[in-house]
């Protein structure tokens, strides 16, 4: 058996579903329980958000490029030497992309496959007994899905939780609880969503703020018995499997400028018998001698472009190491391995100069979706026509990209392929953040 677990959703973004997740995982950790969290879709922020409030780590869910036997299997992890697991929605709790039943990435999808119930987060700013409605919606809307109850937000008044309250529970549905609006508390944004946890001022009072808010307008103890042990009591445990390590021994950068690296890939790939040895490029610290591959990930190398351009020990290493190892490089990490990098005063800073790439911060545009990716030769992540699955998430743009594509990639929205990325050598990048390998090839 693993932990009981409980998904809390919305039907929108901004609903409140960070916070409230949070401050219930932080509430629960309080009380002495083992609480690990779950972040549905791609998302590099929350999961660390997550680690900070429960002290254990946070998994990626994500219905769209892993496949079902993953899904249980990260699931069954999460679970293990835990009391409970929560797990974060994203957007709304039935907003996905196109895809097969039950791969739309919508956090219905995970709710269901693993028989979490779900937690409603409303946001009643505005309406008071029309709350019933969507709640009645919600629960009548995807017969896959178990709706545990409500938890109202953002509510003005005594009357005003009192209209709302009454009008849900009349229709059947449980209101767990209801939290008072409070401009103060908000967690930090910027272009890629919320400040990261590291980096946040305050974090641990932050989060027993919010803490303390749910121990006190929300019932606690008829959450976690609303809690479900899933479906996965007769899954036997078996390698994750997400995505074949890139060497045996792997230099993998983090740092502020590069801290976008999933967690159930380091997982997979230390249970494949991999070993990880994390280094800083901030630091100006060359990726280790001892290792065979190096991965530098996603992040905000734009917001360090100077520091980066500067770390002359962190360059020529990177430049040794891949003359003779596979370097590969992901959204930030692919911007590094360029010739130069354009932040968003217009301030040009070269890079390690790997690839012929040249990107800029200077004029923003956003790219963002799901994506597939048939690698177009045989390099560390796998042999050419191998298929990938992840996601692009970035505001960069590319002044110039000349050579070789790292892959042919298609989106959730057309099978039309066209190049992405770079190879040179034992060095590949692209925009792509990779989550799994898809079985076979396309």
């Amino acid at each position: 058996m693993t932990a009981p677990g409980l998904l809390v959703a919305a039907v929108r973004s901004g609903a409140g579903k960070t916070t409230v997740t949070l401050g219930l995982m932080r509430a629960l950790a309080r009380r002495g329980l083992r609480v690990c969290g779950v972040k549905c879709g791609p998302d590099y922020i929350d999961p660390a958000f997550h680690a900070a409030a429960t002290g254990r780590e946070s998994f990626n869910l994500d219905s769209w490029t892993m496949e079902a036997a993953l899904l249980g299997q990260l699931a069954l992890r999460a679970g293990e030497a835990a009391d409970v697991i929560v797990a974060e929605g994203s957007m709304g709790l039935f907003d996905g992309a196109p895809g097969a039943p039950a791969q739309t990435g919508a956090s219905a999808d995970i709710a269901a496959h693993l028989s979490w119930p779900v937690l409603l987060v409303m946001d009643v700013s505005g309406q008071a007994q029309s709350a019933a409605a969507i709640a009645r919606g919600v629960a009548a809307h995807d017969a896959r899905v178990t709706l545990a109850g409500v938890m109202l937000n953002r509510v003005a008044s005594e009357r005003h939780r009192k209209l709302a309250q009454e009008a849900i529970e009349a229709i059947g549905i449980k209101v767990f609880g209801a939290l008072p609006r409070d401009g103060g508390i908000a967690l930090p944004e910027r272009h890629l969503g919320l400040v990261q946890a590291g980096e946040t001022q305050g974090l641990e009072t932050l989060l027993d703020t919010l803490a303390e808010r749910i121990e006190t307008h929300v019932d606690i103890d008829a959450l976690l018995a609303a809690a479900a042990a899933g479906g996965l009591s007769g899954l036997a445990r078996a390698p994750l499997d997400a995505l074949r390590p890139p060497g045996q021994r792997i230099a993998v950068a983090r740092d502020s400028a590069f801290s976008f690296f999933y967690p159930h890939l380091a997982r997979s790939w230390r249970e494949s018998g991999a070993e990880i040895t994390f280094f800083s490029p901030l630091a100006d610290e060359a990726p280790p001698e001892k290792c065979d591959a190096c991965w530098l990930p996603g992040g905000y190398p734009e917001l360090h472009a100077g520091r980066l351009a500067a770390a002359a020990n962190f360059l020529e290493g990177l430049r040794r190491f891949a003359a003779t190892r596979a370097v590969h490089g992901e959204c930030g990490g692919y911007m590094t391995l360029g010739r130069t990098l354009t932040d968003a005063s217009g301030a040009v800073h070269p890079m390690a100069g790997l690839l012929d790439l040249a990107t800029s911060f200077a004029q923003r545009k956003l790219h963002l979706g799901y994506r597939r990716a048939r690698l177009s030769a045989d390099c560390a992540l796998g042999a050419a026509g191998d298929a990938l699955a992840g996601h692009e998430f970035h505001y960069a743009t590319i002044a110039s990209e000349k050579g070789l594509p790292f892959a042919m990639v298609t989106d959730a929205y057309s099978q039309e392929e066209r190049p992405a990325g770079l190879r040179a050598g034992l060095v590949t990048g692209s925009f792509f953040h990779t989550m799994t390998k898809k079985r076979g090839r396309r």
